[in-house]
């Protein structure tokens, strides 16, 4: 996730805790947040710990984010835009994986929109392409198992285009009332690609919402819009989407700021490159990221029979 400065500080001396410290600890502390949330695992016989599975899912999982936030971190540099090191965001317990990402923030203006552009869509795509082995590798590494119920809950999550055509490209064709059960490379990738969706909604200051503006600065508040109203109807079926559509609407309150010099246009081959960027976003979506209806959390509350 790459984060805009409305306004930019003005240039002082940082210490070195300012400069990477703070970015290396919250790294060491997500790393251990996500081993933890690895190694331990539910099993009909209670909690098991297993090492392994937490090395895997930390060093999957940290490999496609770092991969997201550096590629964002070197357009900033070439382009000569002062951004931070990326801030890796811990979530233990109450993450499906241990943590909820990772961003960083720019401390300058951006010079124009090409620089924009690809300052925006380098963090996805750098992201995309590290979490195509390891998701090759989690499918390998799943399993089929029976549905237990009726395949609903937090163990359940919604796959993405691309993750369904790798599981049935290596894993073969599910049968009735079987389930494909993730391995931490297979948790990995789909977190991965649940970030790398996520960060290409075309909203406000997320990825998709520096993209669309670089594009289309006169169309960029309507598509911003548009897509905070399809979360909100996402909202209505599924609740896993509270969370992300009141993040959305605060990070696209606002139109985009624009950069030092708007005018140039970005020219055809970043159109390319975005129609790309939006082929990536439709494999890598889910509308279902986590099979909980409003009917299954209102039992889990017992206020529904």
């Amino acid at each position: 996730m790459l984060v805009h400065a409305w306004h930019a500080p003005a240039p002082r001396r940082r210490s070195a805790w300012e400069d990477w410290g703070r970015n290396l600890a919250l790294f060491v502390l997500t790393a251990v947040s996500i081993f933890l949330t690895g190694a331990f695992r539910q099993t009909p016989q209670g909690v098991a710990f297993a090492p392994w599975d937490g090395v895997a899912l930390s060093a999957a999982l940290l490999a496609i984010l770092l991969a997201h936030e550096m590629g964002h971190y070197v357009a900033c540099r070439y382009y000569g835009v002062d951004a931070t090191l990326p801030f890796f965001i811990p979530f233990p317990l109450l993450s499906l994986v241990g943590t909820l990402g990772a961003f960083i923030r720019i401390r300058s203006l951006i010079p124009n929109r090409r620089a924009l552009f690809d300052i925006g869509i380098a963090g996805p795509l750098a992201g995309f392409v590290v979490c195509l082995p390891v998701l090759l590798l989690g499918a390998l590494e799943g399993r089929w198992v029976p549905i237990v119920g009726t395949g609903e809950g937090p163990n359940y999550l919604g796959e993405p285009l691309l993750f369904q055509w790798a599981v049935q490209w290596l894993a073969g064709t599910p049968r009735d009332g079987m389930a494909f059960s993730l391995g931490p490379l297979g948790e990995a990738a789909w977190f991965g690609l649940f970030v790398t969706a996520l960060n290409l909604i075309p909203v406000g200051q997320l990825d998709g919402g520096h993209v669309t503006y670089a594009l289309s600065p006169r169309w960029a508040l309507l598509v911003s819009r548009l897509g905070l109203g399809v979360c909100l109807v996402l909202l209505y079926f599924r609740p896993t989407w509270l969370i992300w559509s009141a993040l959305l609407l605060l990070l696209g309150r606002r139109p985009h700021p624009p950069t030092v010099h708007d005018r140039p246009a970005v020219g055809v081959t970043r159109i390319g490159v975005g129609l790309a960027g939006l082929a990536v976003f439709a494999v890598s979506f889910t509308p279902s990221p986590i099979m909980i209806t409003w009917g299954y959390v209102l039992q889990a509350f017992g206020l529904r029979p």
